[in-house]
């Protein structure tokens, strides 16, 4: 339990704005609009904005753990992605 605790803080506390201005290779970014453990204004629309040409997936009621619930749908739209 001391380790998801630890992993919660540190991604919260931490600033990846430096990081996600330097990526440079096609991004897909897909988050669900009602992700209650990462709210989707401060990770996917600021990373997608952060992230130049990147293409932002926004799954409509889905949570967290939306690569479980959702997991058809994102890897359909994972292989869409990749082929273009």
């Amino acid at each position: 339990m001391k380790a998801v605790v630890d992993c919660i803080k540190a991604f919260s506390e931490t600033d990846f704005t430096e990081d996600l201005k330097k990526i440079d290779v096609p991004t897909l970014i897909i988050h669900g609009d009602d992700d209650q453990m990462v709210p989707i204004n401060a990770s996917a629309l600021l990373s997608a904005a952060l992230v130049k040409g990147s293409t932002l997936n926004v799954y409509t009621g889905a949570p967290h753990g939306l690569c479980s619930t959702l997991k058809d749908r994102v890897n359909a739209d994972l292989l869409k992605f990749i082929r273009g």
